[in-house]
């Protein structure tokens, strides 16, 4: 299944490269090739460290610049959002609602991915294989138009002069772009913004203290019985959720060649023939191919239990909604537009073939996606609104 992600890749940079360079990513330079980096992001000895392109390494200063990025409204046509109106740390930088209004009121078509430990990710969003970095993925909620989000294609000069013009920027771009000589441009705007977001690393859950540091007391006899149903061959979670991020999609220093997988987990069917609804149908999107339909990037894992709504498009409310999606071997919707049987989805992976639980299972393999929860990434001060408060 990863090897056969990993040749997507390959395949959709060649065909799809005029829909990034139609983004807006071809306006930043080349960042060139992935090296392990050297800031101290504060990890476990356990963890390794993330990789970075060499072309933008992660430092202090490029930080603290795109912590103010991050929260500034300036970002936005009309000064009325940032990237944290979508991406709220106390949520695990998700926004708890299924798809996210831009400036225009218009809907994105996928829920707010969490970007704590993004940068353990070898692909960014949910189904575009061409976006590896965040340098490349700012640029569509920054100048996106399909759908408008901050809304600024065409206005990006705009930004610029507003960036310009607050006293506390120039010292800031100095400091973190000295061989600029503190340039303010769209290139050093997104620059900052990926060391930011690469910076926001999760491993201090109860979860990794028990599993990574050898904390017995860390977690509860419910939380263990939940691993072992999670990693069994009855319930199948283990094949796509595994790794540091309970993801198949993983790339760090200790695994610099990376994989990156998409799967049909069988939450819609249209036609009867596997059919996804006409604006939301995955991969297949970029690739073309039928055979992808239906197929998302795996989510992380940690913190799931803060970051509801669920799926790629927010379609499940709670925990117990994708449990039973997944206990029945796919979704059916006995009415509306989207109506069908997703357990009979003929694109549907393999690992998802239904099981049952009993009460006290399904209470058990909950507290165990709950012991994934890190408290401290979720108030931690090195990634929160430097501003003021009005």
């Amino acid at each position: 299944m990863i090897k056969r992600a990993v040749v997507i890749g390959s395949i959709v940079v060649a065909l799809g490269l005029a829909g990034l360079q139609a983004s807006g990513a071809s306006r930043v330079e080349a960042l060139g090739d992935w090296v392990e980096s050297h800031f101290d992001f504060r990890l476990p000895a356990w963890a390794p460290k993330p990789l970075e392109p060499r072309g933008n390494p992660t430092t202090a200063a490029k930080v603290e610049l795109g912590r103010y990025l991050f929260y500034d409204t300036r970002l936005s046509r009309d000064g009325s959002m940032s990237c944290a109106s979508c991406h709220e740390q106390a949520r695990a930088f998700t926004d708890g609602r299924a798809t996210s209004p831009g400036v225009t009121g218009e809907h994105t078509k996928r829920n707010s991915m969490s970007l704590v430990n993004s940068a353990y990710f070898p692909v960014m969003t949910w189904s575009n294989p061409l976006l590896h970095s965040f340098e490349q993925q700012a640029l569509v909620p920054l100048t996106g138009t399909e759908p408008v989000e901050l809304g600024l294609s065409g206005r990006e000069d705009e930004m610029i002069a507003r960036l310009k013009a607050e006293p506390v920027y120039p010292a800031l771009f100095r400091k973190a772009f000295p061989r600029e000589k503190g340039e303010i441009s769209l290139a050093t705007v997104t620059r900052a913004l990926g060391a930011f977001q690469r910076s926001i690393v999760s491993f201090r859950s109860p979860y990794d203290r028990y599993r990574y540091e050898g904390d017995v007391d860390a977690v509860s006899d419910s939380v263990l019985r939940g691993e072992a149903l999670f990693f069994s061959e009855k319930l199948e979670c283990h094949h796509c959720h595994n790794g540091l991020n309970l993801s198949d999609s993983e790339r760090h220093a200790r695994n610099r060649l990376g994989a990156f997988a998409f799967h049909n987990t069988g939450l819609y069917n249209l036609d009867g023939k596997g059919a996804y609804p006409p604006d939301n149908q995955g991969i297949k999107e970029i690739t073309g191919r039928a055979e992808d339909m239906g197929r998302f990037r795996t989510p992380s894992l940690r913190n799931v239990a803060v970051t509801a709504p669920y799926f790629h498009d927010g379609s499940a409310a709670t925990l117990d909604e994708v449990i039973d999606h997944y206990a029945a071997g796919g979704r059916t919707l006995k009415e509306g537009p989207n109506k069908g049987e997703g357990r009979l989805n003929p694109l549907k992976s393999s690992f998802v073939p239904g099981f049952s639980l009993t009460e006290k299972e399904r209470e058990d393999l909950k507290a165990f996606l709950r012991a994934q929860t890190d408290e401290e990434v979720l108030r931690d001060p090195r990634f929160s609104n430097p501003w003021p408060k009005p």
